[in-house]
């Protein structure tokens, strides 16, 4: 079995970050945590603005962090397909790997924003992701988005697209 490490993602809206969780996954004998699944599964009627995307990430946060470090330190890999957007994510998406004692892997997936909206568009049109998104709500929560700096002291890898 793989040591333990926690694999995060980091990347605007429909860069890839759930196929890239998924094919992490397997490849790592990893169990896979994705945000939009727990989201749509508890909340399925509630995100109406960002304000509540951001409460009730917090509250899915604050009842899986505990689980990720226990599963860490059992000995089993992690992917997390949350969003490790802004410094604040990766600083508490960091700790929980810190908490573990075990290795991270950021996962930055560069990708220009013309081919995230084009995946979007794509996306929408088949409604199989759990959530959509439109150009102005794209455009807003990239507003957000911010590139890992080495300054922030993670295990970089980034994926080119």
């Amino acid at each position: 079995m793989p040591a333990p490490a926690l694999h995060l993602m980091c990347g605007k809206i429909a860069s890839g970050k759930s196929t890239l969780a998924k094919a992490l996954s397997v490849e790592h004998s990893a169990i896979l945590l994705s945000e939009d699944s727990w989201l749509s599964g508890l909340y399925p009627d509630d995100i109406k603005s960002v304000a509540d995307y951001i409460r009730l990430a917090r509250r899915i946060r604050d009842v899986l962090g505990p689980l990720v470090v226990s599963i860490l330190r059992s000995g089993v890999a992690v992917v997390l397909d949350f969003p490790a957007n802004t410094v604040a994510d990766r600083k508490w998406l960091r700790s929980l790997a810190d908490d573990a004692q075990v290795p991270h892997c950021l996962h930055y997936l560069d990708v220009d924003d013309d081919v995230c909206l084009a995946r979007l568009h794509a996306r929408n049109e088949k409604a199989e992701h759990d959530f959509s998104a439109t150009d102005a709500e794209f455009r807003l929560i990239t507003s957000y988005f911010r590139a890992p700096d080495a300054a922030e002291g993670l295990d970089v890898r980034v994926h080119v697209q």
